[in-house]
C-alpha cells in the first residue's frame, strides 16, 4: 500500500495541473492524481500540525507561547491518539456503514459507541446520547453548555477536503452533522474551515481563500466578525503577528461561555482566528505556518492542524516538505485508535467519496480526471448560542451565603463537592441574573436528580459516566439561561434512582457559575490604531 501512494505521490508531483484548471468560465477539471495527492496533502497536514503542537496544548492561556517547541517528523505518529482525526474518522465510518445520507442520530450513536475519550462539546453531545437527547438538541445551548466550543471545527476537515469547489455542498453535510455537538459559533467553525478547503482546490492565494470562505456563515456572526478583525490586524501589522495577537487578545479573549472566568479558552471563534493568524503570516510555508498557529496558545495542537491542512490541499501531498512525506509514509498503514482506517485508507476513501459527491452534484468522474462546477457560497441563517449572555460570578459549594441544603449531603475528602445519595435530599442556590450553570460530577455511581427552577420542575438529569474509562468531576450537570433579570432559585432533589449500569445513585455539586445580560463584546471597543 506504501509502494502505491509513493508512486501516486511523485506522479503528481511531476504532473503539471496540481492547480484546478477551468474548462471555461464555470468548469474545472482536475486529474484524479492531483485530487489524491491534495486530499493526502489535507490529511497529513492534520498529522502534521496536531503532532507539532501536542506538547504545547492549553500551556499558553491568554499569553502567547514562548518556550522551545520540541518535535521531531518521526513524532507524526503520535497522530493516532488524537481527537482532531479519530473523531471524523468514525464520522466516515458512519457514512460507510449507512451511507451518505445518513441521519444525524446514526452519527451520534457511533461516535458515542467509540471506545476513545471525548471533552467538552463531543463528551456532553456523547452523554446526551445516553440520556436520549438526540441531534440537533444534543448540540442545542439547552442541552449543550459548550455550544461554542471548537469540537466541530477540528473535526470538519473529511467535509472539505470531500467537495472540491463545493461550499454549498459542504454546509449541508456540516449542518446536519456539526449540531450533533455544537451550535451557532460552534458550527461556523467546522463551516468555515471545511470552506477553506474547498475553496483551496481552486486557487493558492491564501487572502482570496479566506475571504471565500468566510462567505459560508452569516457576516453578523461573531465568528465572522473575530476573523475580518484578523484580517485587519494582518493589514495593520503585516511582520508583527505578536502585536496582533494582542489586539485581538483584547477585545475576544475574554468570551468563553462554557469555562467563563478562567483563561482557559476552546471557543471555536478565539481558536479560529489562530488558524487564520498562523495562515496569513505563515505565507504559505508550512513551518511558519505551524509555529504561528501554535504559538498563539489555548488549543494550539488543533489550531496548527487545521492551519497546515489548508495548506496541504494547496500544495497536495507531493509539496510538502519531503522530510514530512517521509515520515507519514512511515505509518501510512497504521491505524488512528478505535477505528478501522489508517492515513493510506482514509485518503482512498475520501477520494472515492468526493468523486460521489461530484457526480451527485451534476460533474464528471472519468478514468482519469474529474470535472465539477465550483459553486459559489452561500451564508448559513444565523444562530446565537449565548445572546448577550456573559459571565457575572463563579461560586463553590462551600460559599455557603447562598446554598441550601436538606437531608444528608456530605463533603468528598477534598472538601470540593457535596454529594447525596438518600432520595429526597435536596441542594439549592439562589441568584441574581438570567442563567446558571451548576456544576458538580458525572461518575460511574452517578443518580438522578429532579430539577426545579423557581418552583416549576425543568426536567431530571442523570449524574452517571463511565465510558471510554472517563469520569468528569467539575462538569456543568445543569444549565439555564435567558431568564428574565432579577432572582432565581436552582432546586435539586435527589430521587435516589439509577440505571441499571451505574453503581450508586450519587448526586455530588461542586459550584456554580451566574451570567447575566449584556453586550457580548463591548461594540464601542477600538484597536489601538483605530
Amino acid at each position: 500500500m506504501k509502494k502505491l501512494f509513493i508512486a501516486m505521490a511523485v506522479l503528481a508531483s511531476l504532473t503539471a495541473c496540481n492547480t484546478a484548471k477551468k474548462s471555461d468560465d464555470s468548469i474545472v477539471t482536475i486529474s484524479k492524481t492531483t485530487l489524491q495527492d491534495k486530499i493526502a496533502g489535507g490529511w497529513a497536514g492534520k498529522m502534521i500540525g496536531v503532532t507539532y503542537g501536542a506538547p504545547t496544548e492549553f500551556k499558553a492561556q491568554g499569553k502567547t507561547f514562548e518556550d522551545s517547541i520540541k518535535w521531531k517528523p518521526a513524532d507524526i505518529e503520535g497522530a493516532k491518539w488524537q481527537d482532531d482525526i479519530y473523531v471524523q474518522v468514525t464520522l466516515m465510518e458512519t457514512m460507510d456503514k449507512y451511507g451518505m445520507d445518513a441521519p444525524a442520530k446514526k452519527y451520534q450513536e457511533l461516535f458515542a459507541k467509540a471506545g476513545y475519550m471525548l471533552w467538552h462539546a463531543n463528551v456532553q453531545a456523547r452523554k446526551n446520547y445516553f440520556d436520549s437527547i438526540f441531534p440537533p438538541q444534543s448540540g442545542h445551548p439547552d442541552y449543550n453548555l459548550h455550544a461554542d466550543d471548537l469540537d466541530f471545527q477540528i473535526e470538519a476537515d473529511y467535509i472539505g477536503f470531500m467537495c472540491p469547489g463545493m461550499p454549498q455542498t459542504a454546509n449541508k453535510m456540516a449542518d446536519k452533522v456539526g449540531h450533533i455537538m455544537n451550535y451557532g459559533d460552534g458550527v461556523y467553525g467546522g463551516m468555515f474551515v471545511a470552506a477553506l478547503y474547498s475553496e483551496a482546490y481552486l486557487q493558492n492565494d491564501i487572502p482570496s481563500i479566506i475571504n471565500k470562505a468566510l462567505q459560508s456563515i452569516p457576516a453578523e456572526s461573531d465568528y465572522y466578525k473575530n476573523i475580518q478583525d484578523v484580517i485587519l490586524l494582518h493589514k495593520q501589522y503585516p511582520n508583527d503577528w505578536r502585536k496582533a495577537w494582542q489586539e485581538l487578545e483584547n477585545k475576544w479573549g475574554h468570551l468563553n461561555i462554557c469555562e467563563a472566568g478562567k483563561p482557559f479558552n476552546i471557543d471555536a471563534k478565539l481558536n479560529g482566528a489562530y488558524i487564520v493568524m498562523g495562515l496569513l503570516y505563515g505565507e504559505g510555508d508550512v513551518d511558519k505556518t505551524m509555529e504561528i498557529s501554535t504559538r498563539c496558545g489555548q488549543d494550539s495542537d488543533c489550531n496548527p492542524s487545521n492551519a497546515v491542512a489548508v495548506l496541504g490541499v494547496i500544495k497536495g501531498f507531493s509539496g510538502l516538505p519531503k522530510a514530512y512525506q517521509d515520515a507519514v509514509e512511515q505509518v501510512g498503514d497504521t491505524l488512528f485508535i478505535h477505528t478501522s482506517y489508517s492515513f493510506n485508507t482514509l485518503v482512498k476513501r475520501t477520494a472515492e467519496y468526493a468523486e460521489e459527491i461530484i457526480t451527485q452534484n451534476g460533474g464528471k468522474v472519468t478514468d482519469t480526471n474529474v470535472t465539477f462546477t465550483p459553486q459559489q457560497p452561500e451564508a448559513f441563517p444565523m444562530e446565537d448560542a449565548f445572546p448577550k449572555t456573559v459571565l457575572d460570578k463563579r461560586v463553590s459549594i462551600n460559599d455557603t451565603d447562598n446554598w441550601k441544603v436538606k437531608g444528608n449531603w456530605k463533603s468528598d475528602e477534598n472538601k470540593w463537592a457535596k454529594y447525596s445519595d438518600k432520595s429526597g435530599d435536596e441542594i439549592s442556590y439562589t441568584f441574581e441574573g438570567t442563567g446558571v450553570s451548576i456544576e458538580g460530577w458525572w461518575v460511574k455511581d452517578g443518580g438522578k436528580a429532579d430539577v426545579y427552577v423557581d418552583g416549576n420542575f425543568k426536567r431530571t438529569i442523570d449524574c452517571y459516566f463511565d465510558y471510554a474509562g472517563q469520569e468528569h468531576r467539575g462538569i456543568n450537570i445543569f444549565h439555564v439561561l435567558n431568564l428574565p433579570h432579577g432572582k432565581h432559585t436552582v432546586k435539586l432533589v435527589v430521587k435516589g434512582e439509577k440505571r441499571p449500569e451505574s453503581a450508586g445513585c450519587k448526586v455530588a455539586i461542586t459550584g456554580a457559575v451566574v451570567y447575566k445580560t449584556a453586550e457580548k463584546n463591548n461594540v464601542n471597543y477600538k484597536f489601538s490604531f483605530q
